[in-house]
């Protein structure tokens, strides 16, 4: 028996993985990956009103085979709606996908079932949900949630048994987890505080609180009481989700010991971000394959910038995965899929982006939510599928390497920052600066690892210890005057350079100095008109005599008020600094600024930056790390004008590079020069918001 559980899970991982020589054991975190992978990881999400009617179902069908390689995966939702289910309900729907299954597999594709609530999302058709003898979704003020239950909860536990039980003997070729596994449900935000929870806190940490007195320790006091008490509660809501997603596993592979399950997450600060301890706990003790699905929001495309935004979102949760985890497939979804809220460019284009963020597929939920013919969508199916080379190859040639270039910091910890001066921590908001910097052709990265330069903002040092932030200042940061006075009074003085004199909330202009990084800008100005944009201007002063202003601060009638605001320092510990006093985060794309700061960040890295964009275009970039000498990118031309003449600055000693249109037609380019490190490759014109692939052999 053993034998044939072996030789079946051996097909199961072929089957799923789709990928040659995947190594085992470790669950790191990847700094790169040989991982070969020769197509994206493509599936479609369907819902109850194109699955459960036996007529739809069948049209359904019909349309992916008129549109054959679309799709390899077919992924039927357990729900309509985003409470969880009485069981009765849930048993009646599993009979039915049990079927359809049978029938999608006689068709050509693999198919499986996502169960949409496992604890519930949100307060929906309430009446006929889940009702017993469970512990809601409690928040800090003790309001509760009537459509999510606490995964503490023993009678809850056993209901989510139950409904694995059901889908895995269901006989899926794979099962999704939703993202309703996470601490924020509407109305009533982040949980679980009700009093079993504060129980096991109370044994996990030797704390005990009331609700009351728990929210008042985490918002006031001493900053070192806050961080580490909110710390302990992130480790608290790691052992939940870890105990949870234990269960699911243990029940699904005491069915099916090779049954690959999928996970789906968002950013997850709040829940603690242990993304390698959840891979390697449902993968469990026979290694089975694990898939995720990264995701949230960007439903529709009135705000262009989400796009790519959602991208950054995504980058993040694919660096902290473990190299094992190999079919990524990013979220797409187009709620409450009107076709005219997202065009099919918009959509082909999303799933590009996420891909060069470090997915290796996608999984698109875009289809119609009643129960009505699909007509209207398949012009979508259509352009989707004739995408699907594009997707192949840019999954082909990226891989699951890392993504090198410019991090904005961020850790497991770092939700612990959250709100730290003023306000309620768990309604605390983003915690991460604007990426407008990566608007105009700086590379992204998501890891610190991979990272050649690494932006810090306001509060980001009290998720790092004192040996961190020492690393950290030993290469390249670029920081807010925020920034600076928290190293400066943590005792960093003499790694930063600067110290801040003062800050003021008149109107101030930044002109540029005559420093060699500001090169032909010299004496130009920035006007970010501040009773506008309300944000304070900053005045540095020079702790160190080898620290240089970059720009100074004048006033309306052109008196210089500030002989620095932005300013660069190399340390005794070979690390180089910017501090930025004026509108470090934002407007950032005029020529003279976005100019700047691209020889800045060049300076900081000492030149290791993998490449950049010279010319002034509004363009995300994203740059792999060398595997085998070989280098791979992707950049979007994230505007509506047409992108002419791209300088692409690739640190390469290669000559020539090969570069891919989104309809996979290749173009030779070789280099036009050389400046250091980087050649020069002039790439004639790329189209408003289309993808180009580069690699070089």
């Amino acid at each position: 028996m053993n034998k044939i559980i072996a030789v079946v899970s051996i097909f199961i991982l072929f089957c799923c993985t789709q990928v040659a020589d995947k190594p085992s054991g470790s669950t790191k975190s990847i700094s790169s990956s040989n991982t070969k992978i020769e197509k994206s990881f493509i599936s479609f999400r369907i819902g109850s009103s194109q699955s459960l009617p036996e007529k739809r179902f069948n049209e359904l069908l019909d349309l992916f085979d008129k549109y054959k390689g679309v799709t390899d995966e077919i992924t039927f939702f357990t729900h309509t709606t985003h409470a969880p289910l009485p069981l009765d309900s849930f048993r009646q729907r599993i009979v039915i996908l049990k079927e359809r299954m049978v029938q999608t597999r006689k068709r050509g594709y693999k198919t499986g079932i996502n169960i949409l609530t496992t604890i519930g999302h949100h307060n929906e058709n309430l009446d006929n949900s889940l009702k017993g003898d469970y512990t809601y979704m409690t928040n800090i003020d003790g309001e509760v949630c009537h459509g999510s239950f606490c995964p503490n909860d023993e009678n809850m536990r056993g209901y989510v048994r139950n409904i694995y039980q059901m889908t895995a003997q269901a006989n899926p070729d794979y099962i999704w987890i939703d993202d309703d596994v996470r601490f924020g449900h509407n109305p009533v935000g982040r949980g679980c505080f009700c009093d079993n929870c504060l129980k096991i806190f109370e044994k996990e940490s030797g704390l005990s609180y009331t609700r009351e007195s728990l929210k008042m320790k985490m918002n006031e006091g001493p900053v070192e009481e806050k961080l580490k008490l909110r710390k302990a509660w992130l480790q608290h809501n790691r052992n939940t989700i870890s105990r949870l997603l234990g269960l699911i596993e243990k029940t699904v592979h005491e069915i099916n010991p090779a049954m690959p399950i999928g996970y789906m997450t968002c950013d997850n600060f709040f829940e603690g971000n242990d993304f390698g301890k959840w891979a390697k706990i449902l993968s469990g003790p026979n290694h089975a394959p694990v898939m995720w699905r990264p995701g949230w929001g960007y439903y529709n495309d009135a705000n262009t910038s989400e796009l790519v935004g959602k991208s950054h979102d995504i980058g993040r949760q694919v660096s902290a995965l473990p190299v094992e985890v190999v079919s990524i497939q990013s979220e797409i979804e187009n709620f409450p899929y009107q076709r005219l809220k997202k065009a099919a460019n918009i959509v082909v284009l999303e799933a590009c982006s996420h891909i060069a963020a470090g997915c290796t597929g996608a999984a698109f939920n875009v289809l119609s939510m009643y129960d009505e013919p699909l007509d209207e969508y398949e012009p979508l199916v259509a352009r989707l599928q004739e995408a699907r080379p594009f997707f192949d190859l840019l999954a082909k040639s990226l891989g699951r390497s890392a993504i090198a270039g410019v991090h904005t910091f961020w850790n497991k910890n770092s939700f612990i920052i959250g709100n730290l001066d003023d306000g309620n921590w768990v309604s605390t908001g983003n915690l991460l600066v604007s990426h407008e910097l990566y608007d105009i052709g700086l590379p992204a990265c998501y890891s610190i690892i991979n990272a050649q330069v690494t932006i810090l903002g306001k509060d980001n040092v009290f998720a790092l210890s004192k040996d961190e932030i020492t690393k950290a200042l030993s290469g390249g940061v670029y920081m807010d005057a925020g920034t600076l006075q928290q190293l400066n009074d943590m005792g960093f003085g003499d790694l930063t350079g600067f110290e801040l004199v003062r800050s003021e909330n008149k109107d101030r202009i930044e002109k540029f100095t005559n420093h060699t990084l500001n090169g032909e800008f010299a004496g130009r100005e920035r006007d970010n008109r501040q009773s506008f944009w309300n944000l304070a201007a900053y005045t540095l002063r020079k702790t160190n005599e080898k620290a240089q202003a970059l720009t100074s601060l004048i006033d309306y009638t052109g008196k210089e008020v500030s002989a620095c605001t932005t300013g660069i320092f190399e340390n005794r510990l070979g690390g180089r600094i910017c501090v930025a006093g004026y509108y470090p985060w934002t407007f950032m794309e005029n020529l003279s600024k976005s100019s700047q700061m691209k020889a800045v960040f060049r300076w900081l890295s000492k030149d290791k930056l993998p490449g950049y964009i010279a010319s002034f275009q509004k363009i995300n970039l994203w740059i792999r790390e060398p595997q085998n000498g070989k280098i791979a990118l992707a950049f979007t031309n994230s505007s509506f004008d047409p992108a002419k003449n791209v300088i692409l600055m690739l640190r390469t000693e290669n000559k020539t590079i090969k570069l891919f249109n989104m309809k996979c037609k290749e173009m030779v380019i070789r280099s036009s020069g050389q400046d250091g490190p980087y050649q020069k490759f002039i790439i004639p014109e790329v189209e408003p918001w289309q993808m180009r692939l580069m690699v070089n052999e």
